[in-house]
């Protein structure tokens, strides 16, 4: 338990029912009339939905314990993923619900964060961008090398992105794993 007064941002709350929402932002607000208040913004953790939602200040709040862990993928077992704890070696089958659109950006081996909750995992976090290589795409026009137009590329985790038309099959690029657009090559 907590009170809004000790609020955070990324700290988890359980309301509604046990529904968990992180806190993106908050603020003490204290008018001149009339008892002061907290504005805050909140995330669903597991929906992604964004509500805005005021407390009053003082107010008590159940906090939720997330437990974030550095994980590394390890392969897919079936629909599951499994992802190794990269402190104790342990490993943690989740689903692919869970998982997400995290699944187009995953390499075996690939470092990443998962947050769990009593034991359950609730998401998957990536690093803002990783690198992959391009398994297929249409070879470019020769004139095709100014900026401008995109193609369609297949990467190596089966996912396809639109591409700039110099870009070539077996070239390794930068994804946003954000957005899932191209951001440059990599150079080797």
């Amino acid at each position: 338990m907590a009170t809004t007064n000790d609020l955070k941002n990324g700290m988890v709350l359980k309301l509604d029912g046990g529904q968990l929402w992180s806190v993106v932002e908050f603020q003490h607000v204290k008018p001149g009339k009339g008892g002061a208040f907290v504005r805050t913004k909140l995330k669903n953790v597991l929906s992604g939905k964004v509500v805005d939602k005021t407390f009053n200040a003082g107010t008590k709040v159940d906090t939720a314990t997330v437990d974030r862990r550095g994980m590394q993928f390890s392969y897919k077992d079936g629909a599951d993923f499994v992802f190794m704890d990269t402190q104790t070696f342990d490993q943690l089958q989740v689903n692919p619900e869970v998982v997400g659109d995290a699944a187009n950006y995953l390499l075996e081996g690939q470092d990443c964060t998962v947050a769990i909750y009593e034991d359950n995992p609730l998401y998957i976090e990536l690093p803002a961008a990783v690198e992959l290589t391009v398994e297929y795409t249409e070879p470019g026009v020769q004139g095709d090398r100014s900026t401008g137009g995109t193609k369609p590329a297949k990467l190596e985790t089966g996912y396809e992105i639109g591409v700039p038309l110099f870009i070539t099959t077996g070239e390794k690029i930068k994804v946003d794993t954000r957005s899932g657009e191209y951001l440059g090559r990599v150079n080797s």
